[in-house]
């Protein structure tokens, strides 16, 4: 399990990239000691010894949540209302 910290996710350009092979995710959102956070888990492949069993999980809270919101949308060139959309959510909180 890894929680993510927003600061520390800078960007590497990597020589060799491979995609991988789909397999099942669910998300879950919970609070703890007064934080909400937000956890994407993996599950092992059908050829794994393990099926079904959690492979990887990733933990954001809200900050890191919103840093990776905005990498997506800049690495996508996602339209720039949604950019206009997360600044005036950043600003309610």
């Amino acid at each position: 399990m890894a929680k993510i910290i927003a600061a520390d996710m800078p960007k590497l350009e990597k020589a060799r990239t491979s995609v991988h092979g789909v397999v099942p995710a669910t998300y879950s959102c919970f609070e703890k000691n007064g934080q909400r956070y937000f956890q994407i888990d993996t599950y092992g492949a059908p050829d794994r010894m393990f099926e079904g069993k959690i492979s990887q999980s990733l933990q954001f809270d809200e900050r890191s949540a919103w840093k990776l919101v905005e990498l997506i949308a800049s690495e996508f060139a996602i339209p720039s209302r949604s950019a206009k959309l997360l600044k005036s959510a950043k600003k309610d909180k």
